[in-house]
């Protein structure tokens, strides 16, 4: 923390004071507590943007409930005798920016050597107990939005490689990667929506199918209008694809079921394994417009990608179409 400016928040009763091993921070009345935790390598070079994209990956998972991020706490692995102190110094500065952005309070963390650089945070947020969506709130008719176009994971190997135009596609990434889903959250809120999710490791078929089980229905996801980043389908036809999105899609088989003639490496591209992807919305037929104008008046995607349905069968299914 002595790498940050002191702070004076009034949620924070103590803790910010010099040698610390926790904090002490005040808590709304009447709100339940969303807590999560999420931490990785990194994905970009510049190590003030990986701070920023690891903060906003690990806010996100409070966002796609319909939460306010509250308060954070570091996560960090570092070679301290091997590397700069200053590379440390630009990823807890940029993840800082980005709490504070979020609008929670950074509330300590903790460090520890390590031969590999990784970098995230604990979080805690505030949601409505009577308000907030979960991966089992679908309801058959909900419009599916995705409010972040895909193709992160192709993109970050494309740059892992130092394949051309390497510094185009970090700029890129960094741009989408480091936006934080307040404004998806902003939506869940206002129209009391039960049904949303993260896109992250999982691929959005993974999400997609995980939502689907858990509410026991189906999903027709249309693959011409779901957006991707610019050249991730150039990327990842030349095979520029993660091992984890091959994984994802292999995880899914068996509960998949696509139309005849789609073009396979956009399908490939529905489970390429994001990292601080967009949410997913569902959202009734009498929302969708208004929660298109919030999304897109936000600088957000509003792309209507799908619709969910009622099971056919006894397993849940993606039907890509």
């Amino acid at each position: 923390m002595s790498v940050l400016p002191r702070q004076t928040d009034p949620r924070i009763l103590a803790g910010d004071a010099v040698g610390e091993d926790a904090a002490i921070l005040t808590f709304p009345q009447g709100k339940a507590l969303v807590q999560t935790v999420d931490f990785f390598t990194p994905i970009v070079n510049d190590p003030y943007r990986f701070g920023q994209i690891a903060a906003a990956n690990a806010l996100s998972d409070v966002y796609a409930m319909g939460g306010e991020p509250y308060a954070a706490m570091n996560i960090v692995c570092f070679p301290i005798k091997d590397m700069d102190e200053d590379i440390l110094k630009q990823i807890i500065s940029g993840g800082y920016d980005k709490v504070r952005e979020s609008g929670a309070v950074l509330a300590g963390g903790h460090s520890v050597e390590d031969q590999e650089i990784k970098f995230g945070l604990a979080v805690s947020g505030i949601v409505d107990p009577d308000g907030y969506a979960t991966n089992a709130g679908l309801r058959a008719g909900d419009n599916l939005l995705l409010t972040k176009p895909l193709g992160t994971g192709v993109l970050a190997t494309a740059i892992k490689g130092k394949w051309e135009g390497s510094d185009e596609l970090e700029e890129l990434l960094y741009t989408v990667a480091a936006r934080l889903n307040k404004a998806g959250a902003e939506v869940i809120r206002r129209f009391g929506l039960t049904g949303a999710t993260d896109v992250t490791g999982f691929g959005l078929g993974g999400h997609l199918l995980e939502m689907a089980r858990a509410s026991k229905v189906d999903i027709e996801l249309h693959l011409d209008d779901v957006p991707l980043l610019p050249r991730a389908l150039e990327l990842a036809a030349v095979g520029l694809i993660p091992a984890g999105s091959y994984a994802n899609k292999h995880f899914c088989e068996g509960r998949v079921a696509l139309a005849s003639g789609l073009n396979s490496t956009k399908v490939d591209l529905v489970f390429d394994a994001q990292t601080s992807g967009g949410l997913v919305l569902a959202v009734p037929d009498q929302y969708l417009d208004e929660a298109c104008q919030m999304l897109e008046s936000a600088g957000d995607v509003a792309a209507r990608i799908g619709r969910v349905r009622p099971t056919e069968g006894q397993k849940s299914k993606l039907l890509i179409r």
